[in-house]
């Protein structure tokens, strides 16, 4: 802890001792953002508040990211976006150990590092904010909320789009947490961050588990893959749904009642918090501070108000 916050203390410095010149004639940043899985349709939410928000401060910026999650690649790409001479660079933190080294040596390179859509909160980690959800805290409420309408003893399929993500981890420990005392049983499903092919998956879990009619997501792929297999295999049963985030298709289901309800933890922001902050530190020395971005609601009495600006990349 005290060497990464000496490390912190002593980036800092060499930023504010030349803030003011910066102020007077700031120089053009480049700035880089790194996932996970960037293929995912969640991240276009992203892209668009890092789009507007770099226009907005007049810095340029970069999305790129594995395919799939791949924690030694997406290292080796933050040690190559500071050779490359990135100014900053926002990293999702998706497990609380491999960022670990890496965001120490940017920051000693000088080039700082924010968090945004997964916390590293389980270790020590120098980055110097996150825009985030607070993950295990967004399960609970998501379980809270349907608790009244789970039967005591239910047995429920609950879904990953893939494994050993922390934040769906976080997520489902939350649900399982609040569920145990209703003495819910879960069988846990990794169903991949192809919705189509993952309600084919979806749908062969609850014909082997007939005694299943209900099925939580912690993701937005799978998410909308439980809403997209009751529709079509099971539509005129007592199946329901609910999970995680925004897709114009999970926004549908939910209208028609397939879905019960979706949290949201506004991706857009997440992209456009991490680069005022990086920009606003690097041109004055404004030091980051950590983002909830919530853990609102969606359902059948405000689905519409949302939809247009889902398709638009806003919600």
């Amino acid at each position: 802890m005290h060497k990464h916050f000496l490390i912190l203390i002593a980036t800092a410095a060499v930023f504010w001792g030349s803030s003011l010149s910066m102020a007077e004639d700031p120089k053009p940043l480049r700035l880089i953002f790194i996932t996970c899985s960037a293929e995912a349709k969640f991240f276009e939410p992203v892209k668009q508040g890092m789009k507007d928000a770099s226009e907005k401060m007049g810095v340029s910026s970069d999305f790129i990211g594995t395919v799939g999650v791949d924690f030694p690649k997406q290292v080796e790409m933050v040690r190559q976006a500071v050779r490359d001479g990135y100014d900053g660079i926002a990293l999702n933190l998706v497990d609380p150990e491999a960022f670990d080294k890496v965001v120490v040596e940017a920051i000693e390179a000088g080039v700082p590092v924010v968090g945004f859509n997964t916390d590293d909160h389980g270790t020590e980690n120098a980055r110097m904010s996150c825009v985030n959800q607070r993950l295990y805290e967004a399960g609970r409420r998501l379980a809270e909320r349907l608790a009244p309408e789970i039967p005591d003893g239910a047995h429920v399929l609950m879904t990953m789009h893939d494994a050993g993500v922390s934040s769906l981890e976080d997520r489902l420990r939350g649900e399982q947490d609040v569920l145990k005392s209703k003495n819910v049983k879960w069988t846990v499903l990794i169903s991949g961050n192809d919705s189509v092919e993952g309600a084919k998956k979806i749908a062969d879990a609850l014909r082997a588990n007939p005694d299943i009619r209900i099925v939580l997501g912690t993701g937005q792929a799978d998410t909308e893959a439980a809403g997209r297999a009751i529709a079509d295999q099971f539509a005129d049963s007592e199946y329901w749904s609910a999970g995680f985030d925004l897709s114009a298709k999970t926004l549908e289901l939910i209208k028609q009642g397939k879905i019960r309800c979706t949290v949201d933890q506004q991706p857009y922001i997440q992209g456009f918090y991490p680069v005022v902050q990086l920009t606003q530190y690097l041109r004055y020395g404004i030091v980051p501070s950590d983002i909830d971005a919530g853990s609102s609601i969606i359902d059948e009495s405000n689905v519409d108000q949302v939809m247009a600006l889902t398709e638009a990349h806003y919600r």
